[in-house]
């Protein structure tokens, strides 16, 4: 385990065919995408995932939550809670869900600005959507103690 503020977080942007990658830490409160993960109905290949964990050896996990925007769950919150429940059970490393409402919105207006027009398959936004629900999730946690 890291020390004090200096955690490397992995944070994942739940989907059925794709599943966002990014990582990030404490102490630079800020995140980078990585290659996104291909699904097959949410399932990720769990070789390419322990290649992450085995590279990155992140101190803790945090998944997108996908919640209604009236903060009600839906069967998508379900997967998700689901797929972080399996990183816990695979690895051992704490995983903690973020709400994300918004984020593939965000996302995608992102990428329409840096001029990607709309065919999100090939211009995927997944490890963007990724990157925003971590940078988020380290500006909520900013000045907590780390959990142990």
């Amino acid at each position: 385990m890291a020390e004090t503020g200096q955690r490397l977080i992995l944070g994942f942007d739940f989907g059925t065919r794709r599943i966002g990658v990014a990582v990030g830490n404490e102490l630079t409160r800020s995140a980078r995408a990585l290659e996104p993960l291909p699904a097959r109905d949410g399932i990720p290949d769990w070789t390419r995932v322990a290649r992450l964990v085995e590279e990155w050896q992140p101190d803790l996990f945090v998944v997108g939550l996908p919640v209604n925007m009236d903060g009600s769950e839906s069967v998508m919150s379900t997967r998700a809670r689901k797929f972080g429940k399996r990183l816990f059970g695979r690895y051992g490393i704490p995983c903690e869900m973020a709400d994300e409402r918004g984020s593939t919105r965000e996302a995608k207006a992102i990428a329409r600005e840096a001029g990607h027009r709309g065919n999100y398959r090939e211009d995927s936004v997944d490890g963007l959507a990724a990157v925003l629900i971590l940078e988020a999730w380290l500006a909520r946690t900013e000045g907590l103690p780390p959990r142990p």
